[in-house]
């Protein structure tokens, strides 16, 4: 039954792993932007608060399971989950009805805001899954194999929560 309802899970982890890409990706590709308000154009800066409180979080988890602190980690790690439900939420909303910035930067300062922007959004795909991965595991008591992914997850997705904060403040003198 334990193995039954694991497959089960993981076949949802990972439809949501390409499910997710895919559906921002198209979302994304709307030629049209949908008009939910003026109220849109301050989500970058909501999306940079989020992905800041994020990296902090994942930092404080870390330090927790270090002490030894597991159900404090578990809340810390539950509300970066839950930070990266409400980043993706706010992500899709502003780049639905809002047109896309242009970086304006010149010379070498492009070059570094694509690498970081480029592997920021590159490890966002991989990360997906792991994070998933690494919260059912937790949630199922499954100590082992959440260890093993976490170390793994952890390190990625905390890359991709300060790139996220590196790539906003360097994009944020062009949002009109």
């Amino acid at each position: 039954m334990e193995a039954q309802l694991e497959r089960k899970s993981m076949l949802w982890i990972n439809l949501l792993s390409v499910v997710i890409p895919v559906a921002v990706a198209l979302l994304l590709g709307i030629p049209q932007k949908i008009d939910f308000g003026a109220w849109t154009s301050t989500l970058p800066h909501v999306i940079g608060v989020i992905n800041s409180l994020t990296a902090v979080l994942l930092l404080y988890g870390f330090y927790l399971i270090k002490q030894g602190q597991i159900e404090q980690h578990k809340r810390v790690m539950t509300g970066a989950f839950a930070l990266g439900a409400l980043f993706l939420l706010c992500y899709v909303a502003y780049h639905i009805s809002n047109p896309s910035t242009k970086f304006g930067g010149e010379g070498t300062i492009r070059y570094i805001y694509f690498f970081v922007l480029i592997s920021h959004i590159g490890l966002s795909f991989i990360v997906l899954p792991l994070v998933l991965r690494t919260y059912y595991f937790s949630w199922s008591n499954q100590m082992g194999k959440h260890k093993k992914i976490a170390r793994i997850a952890f390190p990625i997705w905390l890359y991709v929560s300060i790139t996220g904060v590196i790539a906003y403040i360097m994009i944020r003198p062009y949002y009109v």
